[in-house]
């Protein structure tokens, strides 16, 4: 499908919403996109030069202003406060660790894995003798075993997700690829390895590997019932946390490109930044027309 100009070519797999289980959500999506004429701004939670085809070819189509004004993260608080006597531990752990030897997990707090799914993650994560911080509510005996009696691992059910992220230790992110929490490995110049669950997902790890070449796919769509084997993992689990690899530096320089891109974007006079200030002038301005207005 390539509907609006000048963007990414996806394919139907990438949208889940198009199946006919989710017609509710599709159903909801489209009303959406009915009260959009209404609207007097669009503000997009990402930045300008990470999706500039996407934003120029809206601006095209559209006859409001187009802003966009992401990520929408909490950067600003990682750098006001950088102890939290909350963590549970889990800091002091990634101190313990070697640089960039440390894959953070997380599947996100919506949706799932299954438990067959989580042992063969797990399984592959002990045959690759591949270090991980793994956010999950879920139990494991596997996981149980190799941060017991391996030391190779911590198992949290929560985090201050970047702050870890943005610790030297981390040296890769395996995502559910929630757009927030890609916003987040990107500000932290972290490689992906992709598994998408559901929703945008599937399209969102289209883009961190095909578009953006910053991470590899574990899986490949969101089919909940298809397995990805313990072998299948490890192979591609030992190649990414790599270092030397050529295969697995040119997706860390690509990410550390990226990096660069958002946080120029956040700075003063970068285009997010710019945005957050001509959208506030722009509320102010219309603001004072209808107060002129209501007086005349």
């Amino acid at each position: 499908m390539n509907y609006i100009p000048s963007t990414y070519w996806i394919d139907g797999s990438d949208v889940p919403l198009l199946n006919g289980k989710n017609s509710k959500i599709l159903q909801w999506a489209m009303k959406c996109c009915e009260w959009l004429p209404k609207a007097q701004y669009l503000l997009l939670p990402s930045i300008y030069e990470l999706e500039s085809k996407v934003v120029d070819a809206l601006k095209a189509n559209l006859s409001i202003p187009v802003y966009t004004i992401g990520p929408s993260i909490p950067y600003s608080s990682v750098a006001e406060n950088s102890w939290n006597p909350n963590n549970n531990g889990y800091m002091e752990w990634l101190d313990r660790q070697p640089p960039n030897s440390v894959l953070y997990i997380s599947h996100g707090s919506y949706l799932s894995i299954s438990s067959a799914q989580m042992e063969e993650i797990a399984n592959a994560l002990d045959d690759g003798n591949v270090r991980f911080m793994w956010v999950t509510r879920e139990e494991s005996p596997k996981l149980r075993e190799i941060c017991r009696e391996k030391k190779m691992g911590l198992v949290v059910a929560w985090c201050d997700q970047l702050r870890v992220l943005l610790h030297h230790a981390v040296g890769g992110y395996w995502t559910h690829c929630g757009w927030n929490s890609v916003m987040e490995g990107i500000f932290s110049g972290l490689p992906f390895l992709t598994f998408p669950i559901a929703m945008d997902q599937p399209l969102i790890s289209r883009l961190i590997v095909e578009y953006w070449k910053v991470g590899w796919r574990v899986k490949k769509d969101e089919k909940m019932e298809d397995l990805v084997r313990r072998d299948v993992i490890v192979v591609l689990l030992r190649k990414f946390m790599d270092l030397q690899s050529d295969v697995g530096s040119e997706i860390r320089r690509r990410a550390k490109e990226l990096q660069v891109m958002v946080q120029l974007a956040i700075s003063e006079n970068g285009s997010s930044h710019t945005n957050i200030r001509a959208f506030l002038s722009n509320i102010v301005q219309t603001g004072a027309k209808r107060v002129q207005l209501q007086n005349a």
